[in-house]
């Protein structure tokens, strides 16, 4: 990767579009068409911007006649503000991409609520008792699954809601849609269930978990699902014969868990560097199979994670505020912002131009990569 900036400025200051929350952002979404980013807040709100960018990298990029020397010019004007909702819940509330470009997001009342690009929001029918604790969509079955912590419910193109018959009593925190959304997977408090969702809705598989889940990710292709733990690790299953291990050995909570479809590989926040593996030789049965030595080992653990959607690069945020987007399986990296608050979410878009973040102290930032940094 080309590192070009201009001097005295970070690649943060010169290519990202940031704003201040109130509160803490804890997490970001991008609307399926890549033309919006919502950031939840700590304090029940949510802030929407436009990624469209009124002055992008490539408008700022500049080349020298005598050195052919790249320099980027930083931007001459605000960026336009965030549009920011009433308060929907008591904390962070659950958010996931809809529609085209909107945003489903699970309210305080029991209601998923329909949050539109310009900051409308509108009630759906999809309502059930207590606060929504975790939602998930599937576009391509029109399904919406949210939890109330305990039970969890179904609404097919927003159907009545049905309730999922467990066995016994769960306390959920976390559900999961397979690519194809005909698969649910959701936390039990002893453990995950994966539930088939696309006609009957009966329970085929479960596995046991260590801890609690903080995090639960399919890969691209449904064949893997990896879950974040609170301690020790993730766990790493394989729904079609049942193969699970715990990928252990993490001095922090797994908070998040990614994968990279280019590079066949999976991905863990929690150590003190970028951690992964590829999956042409999983650690089912050895940690250290198919690792991959990615970016540089530091003594401040790694908060977040984000694959490149198309790209063999993955971005990680650290709890001294430095973000580095590096080259799977290199220790070649960019260091996009050296330090500030912990960095508490990132998310690619689509089309894998622009990285949103997070931060404790409520900054929500943009970050837009030129393609000539990825050259």
């Amino acid at each position: 990767m080309n590192q070009q900036t201009s001097h005295n400025l970070s690649p943060f200051d010169l290519l990202a579009r940031s704003w201040q929350r109130p509160a803490a952002v804890a997490a970001a979404c991008f609307s399926a068409d890549a033309s919006a980013v919502a950031f939840t807040s700590v304090d029940g709100t949510v802030a929407i911007g436009s990624v469209a960018d009124q002055e992008p990298p490539e408008s700022r990029i500049r080349v020298s006649g005598d050195l052919g020397q790249t320099t980027i010019r930083p931007r001459q004007k605000p960026p336009a503000p965030l549009i920011a909702t009433s308060t929907l819940g008591d904390g962070d509330v659950p958010i996931t991409s809809y529609l085209r470009s909107g945003f489903l997001v699970g309210a305080a009342t029991g209601r998923a609520m329909h949050l539109a690009a310009d900051g409308e929001v509108a009630e759906t029918p999809i309502n059930i008792d207590g606060p929504v604790v975790a939602i998930d969509h599937s576009a391509g079955t029109a399904t919406t699954a949210i939890t109330n912590g305990h039970d969890v419910f179904l609404s097919r193109a927003h159907d009545d809601v049905v309730k999922l018959r467990q066995a016994g009593p769960s306390s959920t925190h976390a559900i999961a849609f397979s690519p194809d959304g005909k698969r649910l997977a959701f936390d039990s408090g002893k453990g995950v269930s994966i539930w088939t969702v696309d006609a009957d809705l009966a329970p085929i598989s479960e596995f046991s978990t260590p801890a609690g889940a903080t995090s639960l990710r399919w890969s691209g292709d449904g064949s893997w699902l990896a879950c974040g733990l609170e301690t020790g690790g993730f766990v790493l299953a394989c729904p079609a014969n049942g193969q699970t291990a715990i990928v252990g050995g993490f001095p922090s909570p797994v908070r998040t868990v990614c994968w990279s479809r280019p590079a066949n590989a999976l991905f863990a926040s929690g150590a003190f560097r970028i951690a992964g593996w590829s999956m042409a030789a999983p650690p089912l049965h050895d940690a250290a199979s198919g690792a991959l030595e990615t970016g540089r080992p530091g003594l401040v653990p790694v908060e977040t994670v984000a694959a490149h959607p198309e790209r063999k690069i993955i971005a990680a945020g650290y709890a001294n505020g430095r973000v580095a987007v590096g080259q799977i399986g290199s220790r070649d990296e960019l260091v996009v912002k050296l330090s500030g608050s912990a960095i508490t979410a990132l998310a690619w878009s689509g089309d894998g131009q622009h990285l949103a973040a997070g931060m404790v102290d409520g900054t929500a930032a943009i970050i837009t990569f030129p393609a000539l940094l990825f050259k």
